[in-house]
């Protein structure tokens, strides 16, 4: 099996690794939700939501390696379904969310519920909560359609390409566990849940805003 040297495409992988930087960096769906899990969870939870966004990445690696991509930037109602179907879900976290009560908590609690396997949500769950907002994430769509489509030239062999997506996939798990580390600390969390149920309100109002603006810009 033929596979190429990969030292001639340093500069084209920079130029991804740049742009997925940025775009990783800046809030959107996939940071709310780490963020939501990591607050109302713990830090294993949101581990769980983080390597699940990284693996929601290969959803967008596969379409465009088979050319899919192609075919829902030229199908403007394909895009649209996918949009909407993002826009639903995120509505529905956030509805989740808005209905959130107020609980009496403690730092004790907070530290049980980081450690023990039988908390609130199971890492399944948190792993698919991820997974299917970054799956169903039309920004990452575009990001993908964007970066296969300008960054990457045609002439590029598919197994580079694969590589490539590997990497998007396993930085962006990376990057958003060691945003869950850092959200997920058991003063700051403790801190942030004196008052967690507003807080989740405000995250639920947040994911709903971000249905919307899914919904009136595409």
């Amino acid at each position: 099996m033929y596979f190429p040297d990969l030292t001639s495409y340093w500069i084209e992988f920079a130029a991804i690794a740049t742009l997925h930087f940025f775009a990783v960096a800046s809030p959107g769906p996939d940071f709310a939700v780490v963020l939501k899990q990591s607050i109302s969870y713990g830090r294993r939870s949101a581990m769980y939501t983080s390597v699940g966004v990284g693996a929601g990445i290969l959803v967008h690696v596969a379409y465009s390696l088979l050319g899919i991509g192609i075919l829902i930037k030229t199908t403007p109602w394909l895009f649209q379904v996918f949009a909407y179907a993002a826009a639903a879900y995120l509505a529905y976290l956030g509805w989740g969310a808005i209905r959130s009560k107020p609980q009496p908590i403690n730092i004790d609690e907070v530290e049980k519920t980081n450690r023990s396997p039988d908390a609130a949500i199971t890492n399944k769950k948190s792993f698919l909560i991820g997974f299917v907002t970054n799956g169903l994430n039309p920004k990452a769509t575009l990001f993908f359609l964007t970066v296969f489509a300008v960054a990457v030239s045609p002439q590029t062999p598919i197994q580079v390409k694969l590589i490539y997506g590997i990497y998007l996939a396993i930085a962006t798990g990376l990057w958003f566990c060691f945003l869950s580390y850092l959200m997920g600390g058991t003063k700051l969390r403790s801190l942030l849940q004196r008052h967690g149920y507003i807080f989740d309100r405000i995250m639920g109002v947040i994911l709903i805003l971000l249905a919307a603006n899914l919904i009136f810009n595409t």
